[in-house]
């Protein structure tokens, strides 16, 4: 064979990947492969792996159908080496190939490795960039370059204006501004009616590959019962639609509300579609964008759906590559406590806590405000090691990758950077949950207590967690009203608050030792 081994990784499941393109289907070959490696190096949740075998084994299945050969090397095959190079280096042997051909991964853990590649395969080694994002590398850094602070809401209107996306022909925003999230913070009122989210039934493959997981991955953390997310891009573009038409219309104004049974609410859960190459963001963009010209969703909430991928999801990517692998190592709030142990059992009595936990648990999926102003506020304010609580983020969800799950976490939930990413940090008392939920409603602690036995354990640990940081936060001038309200406190109330944060601290039990995710 003179033709080329072109490797596909798990989320890279695009038919325009750049890997693909000029594909011979005479002579080259297309590997996928399932390796242990990828799936042990956090202890992902048994959702996040189903869904992502199941979508690479959907996805040989279109390629084959399509004339392409490919060479799909299943977990359970004898002969695997466990890791993506060495299944590599096996087909590049297997086929005679002249040549490897490769997308550039989503993660420096992938990358620091295929590096080497070219040094480690008697053939060449091409990479070639991964397009499939709105923002190119290169761009990102451009953009960046003698900024000393690199704020999501200028670099987002400059997308706005690179892809013409919400504008007016004059080049204004729509609607005369370009952030409507004030008005989209709205909690959720009773009666109003929740659409379900989109549902596929396992077919035959995503069967078999439930069975594969759930005797293989038993120690971790997830059910495998209930799967229902699409393996396809076909059932991904469904999912689109559904979103569309059942929920955009409401997204932007309950996009913040967290309520009991209500586990998805107006959200798209698109996310793990998109990362894992499934639905192209520009498609969900521009489907957005549409239903509120056409008159189906309001300006709110679209620019705010939009705000997430053509903002956030490019800002974090461009900040991750600019800043790895020494952005991983910052800790500006000297923060190391251990994560506790209910972030991986679930058993609390903060019912905002199980609640979250217990949804991520049987769903490998929790929203943005749950995972920024519950789970990732308690961590904030408990003062947990940022690498423990980014591991369990990178574990648990099924959207979660590096490159988008650490400069989140790490930037905008811990301020471990010192504020590159964020202004602030997110840090809320119980009240802010008690506003956005109705939580507190079935907790044994109460949300208006600071103090005492059954007084709510966010409370004290804010507070604290401001006296603890006074020292890197008090010149923020973001900060400066809630420093104004410590001033006021009397001394015996600040010594109580710092005290029964202290018992409480004392009593949490440890999570086991984090593994160690590679990023350096």
């Amino acid at each position: 064979m003179s033709g080329a081994v072109r490797l596909v990784l798990g989320d890279q499941l695009s038919r325009n990947l750049a890997s693909l393109r000029g594909l011979d289907r005479t002579q080259d070959v297309v590997l996928l492969a399932e390796v242990m490696a990828e799936a042990t190096y956090v202890p992902h949740h048994p959702q996040k792996i189903a869904f992502l075998f199941s979508a690479m084994r959907h996805f040989a299945e279109e390629l084959r159908a399509d004339g392409v050969r490919v060479d799909y090397i299943r977990l359970d095959d004898p002969d695997n080496t466990g890791t993506l190079g060495g299944e590599l280096s096996r087909a590049i042997a297997r086929h005679g190939a002249a040549r490897a051909i490769v997308t550039f991964p989503g993660e420096w853990r992938v990358w620091k490795p295929m590096r080497q590649w070219q040094q480690d395969f008697a053939v060449p080694v091409e990479v070639k960039e991964d397009d499939r994002f709105f923002c190119p590398i290169a761009r990102f850094r451009s953009w960046a370059d003698g900024r000393k602070q690199l704020r999501m809401e200028f670099f987002y209107r400059e997308m706005r204006r690179d892809y013409k996306i919400l504008l007016t022909p004059e080049g204004q925003p729509e609607g005369g501004q370009w952030n409507f999230d004030a008005e989209n913070r709205k909690s959720l009122p009773k009666g109003l009616k929740i659409p379900p989210p989109y549902r596929e039934e396992p077919d035959a493959i995503t069967a078999e590959v439930l069975a594969l997981v759930a005797e293989r991955f038993k120690g971790h953390f997830g059910k495998l019962e209930g799967f229902f997310y699409a393996v396809t891009a076909a059932g991904a573009e469904k999912a689109l639609n559904h979103f569309i038409s059942h929920c955009l219309p409401l997204f932007g104004d309950y996009q913040d509300a967290m309520a009991m049974g209500q586990e998805t609410l107006f959200h798209s859960i698109l996310s793990p579609y998109i990362n894992a190459g499934l639905l192209d963001p520009r498609r969900v963009v521009d489907a957005a964008e549409r239903a509120w010209r056409q008159g189906h969703a309001p300006l709110n909430a679209v620019e705010g759906f939009i705000r997430q991928i053509l903002g956030w999801r490019e800002y974090v990517r461009g900040i991750y590559w600019l800043k790895m692998p020494a952005y991983a190592d910052t800790n500006a709030l000297n923060a190391h406590r251990p994560l506790p142990d209910f972030y991986w059992t679930g058993r609390t009595d903060m019912n905002c806590m199980a609640q979250v936990i217990g949804q991520t648990e049987r769903l490998a999926y929790a929203h943005h405000i749950q995972r920024l102003m519950v789970t990732g506020n308690f961590a904030l304010l408990l003062g947990v090691e940022p690498a423990q609580i980014e591991e369990w983020y990178l574990a648990v969800y099924a959207d979660a990758y590096d490159w988008v799950e650490l400069p989140n976490v790490h930037g905008m939930v811990m301020h471990a950077d010192g504020g590159y990413l964020g202004s602030k940090p997110y840090a809320a008392s119980g009240k802010y949950i008690q506003r956005m939920s109705d939580y507190c409603t079935k907790c044994r602690y109460d949300v208006k207590e600071t103090t005492g036995t059954t007084a709510c354990p966010f409370n004290a640990l804010y507070w604290n967690f401001l006296m603890e940081n006074e020292g890197k936060l008090r010149g923020n001038p973001r900060m400066g009203l809630v420093y104004k309200g410590l001033d006021g406190m009397e001394p015996a109330k600040r010594e109580a608050i710092r005290a029964q944060a202290g018992r409480f601290i004392a009593g949490l039990v440890p999570a086991y030792p984090a593994t160690g995710t590679e990023r350096s």
